[in-house]
């Protein structure tokens, strides 16, 4: 029999709530162990609440809940699951978890819940990631990937794909059963043009990599320069707020100052870094040295330079950087800017230019011009794109095998790998170790 598992579902802590979740098939049998109230759960009607309390071994009452009552197969887990919602705090959580442990429940491996939805079938292997991208996402943008996600909107873009794969096995599976006959040219080139519209699904999903690793993982940008060149200042504007001391004092910052800001709705984390010059303070050398660092490991480095103080080419600090003029405001005659090859001119006193440099920024991470539109599909993950790569070339294979007349055997041979990379997606093909992975990075209690 499997086990019934239970988690604390809340961040640990003092909070209003804190709720300890219970599936599986003794679920509401530990439920009537602990809780005393109007009605036994097990009694008690489908999601429906109803106040209670908690007692332990002795009888001992814990906390007054509220216990609500999900029956397999209409539950998050497929299973009978048991949710209790209780005071908040670190110590009365911890004993109403220790009640319902010590009633016969085992504490949850992380992810262990949603891997149960998986097993039993109410969610596929995408929308079980989609679980842990909806909870990590850093903006409203990623957050609506996600839920599209969640929605099922990559699963049926996979289904089709291997319903449409199938539907190419089956037709080659006829001439295999009469191999006299051989695939006449017509029926060989419709078969080829469905491969190819196949192939050309998978380059679609395939192009959608790197906008899932922006809104996963996030850019780095690093902001460089001499000093008094307006870094803290440009930081404070991409914040939003006071977040880095501005001074006129070169040298001001000496280390490199690190925060979160969502431009685009793509999640940054922007690096302030100490201004860039020789200089014999032990302690700012040591800044100087971090500022270096950390621009050569980030995804985009921006190079500040005071236009006001310009006079001629700026000196590249990087092989590869956005060159920004700043203080424009300050510039009486801007024409002679004009010869200075920069991704944009800004004033962080003023605010002038900025909403135009997060433009360039854009477009420079995701590869898209100002008025291209964004995508508004599925963002496959690392894994998805590895599988993805896996059966565009499976599927290349067995074109090129059928252009050539070969067999339709070691065609099938090429298509049914297609196949069962594309099934790994969705978990139909899914190994235990593919499951441990995903499922170990999840938060325990979901």
């Amino acid at each position: 029999m499997k086990e019934t598992i239970a988690a604390l579902a809340t961040p640990p802590g003092e909070g209003a709530l804190a709720v300890i979740r219970m599936s599986g098939p003794l679920a509401l049998t530990i439920a009537d162990a602990v809780f005393r109230g109007s009605g036994r759960p097990s009694a008690i009607q489908e999601r429906n609440v109803s106040f209670g309390r908690i007692i332990d071994s002795h009888g001992e009452v814990i906390d007054e809940v509220l216990l609500t009552v999900f029956r397999n197969p209409r539950s998050y887990t497929g299973e009978d699951l048991v949710e209790i919602s209780g005071h908040g705090g670190s110590l009365v959580a911890s004993r109403v978890l220790a009640a319902v442990l010590g009633s016969g429940a085992r504490m949850a491996r992380p992810g262990e819940f949603t891997e149960r939805a998986f097993l039993n079938g109410k969610l596929d292997l995408t929308q079980a990631e989609a679980v842990m991208d909806l909870i990590s996402a850093q903006t409203p943008r990623a957050a609506k990937a996600a839920a599209g996600q969640l929605e099922g909107r990559l699963g049926d873009e996979i289904n089709t794909l291997r319903s449409d794969l199938l539907g190419c096995v089956a037709h080659l599976e006829a001439f295999i059963d009469f191999p006299e006959e051989g695939i006449d040219p017509e029926s060989g080139a419709a078969l080829r043009k469905r491969m190819e519209g196949i192939a050309d699904h998978l380059e679609r999903l395939l192009s959608t990599a790197d906008e899932g690793r922006l809104l996963r993982e996030g850019i780095t940008l690093a902001l460089c320069g001499a000093p008094n060149a307006g870094k803290s200042s440009l930081l404070n504007r991409l914040l939003g707020s006071e977040r880095a001391i501005v001074s006129a004092i070169p040298g001001t910052t000496r280390d490199t100052i690190e925060e979160r800001a969502s431009l685009g709705g793509y999640p940054f984390r922007v690096i302030d870094t100490a201004g860039l010059r020789e200089t014999s303070d032990p302690v700012e050398r040591e800044g100087v040295e971090r500022a270096r660092r950390a621009a050569e490991q980030a995804d985009i480095r921006i190079h500040l330079v005071d236009a006001s103080a310009q006079n001629g080419p700026v000196t590249s600090l990087f092989g590869e950087e956005m060159v920004v003029l700043n203080k424009i405001d300050l510039v009486a005659d801007r024409h002679p800017l004009s010869s200075v090859s920069a991704s944009a001119c800004i004033s962080c006193q003023t605010g002038e230019g900025i909403d135009s440099l997060i433009t360039s920024i854009l477009a420079k991470v995701t590869g898209r011009s100002e008025g291209e539109s964004l995508p508004d599909g599925a963002a496959i993950n690392a894994r998805h794109q590895e599988c993805l790569k896996r059966a565009a070339a499976a599927l290349q294979a067995a074109i090129a095998l059928l252009a050539v007349g070969e067999p339709p055997e070691l065609v099938a041979v090429e298509l049914r790998s297609a196949l069962g990379a594309v099934g790994e997606i969705v978990g139909d093909a899914g190994t235990e170790e593919i499951l441990g992975k995903i499922f170990s990075s999840f938060c325990i209690g979901k």
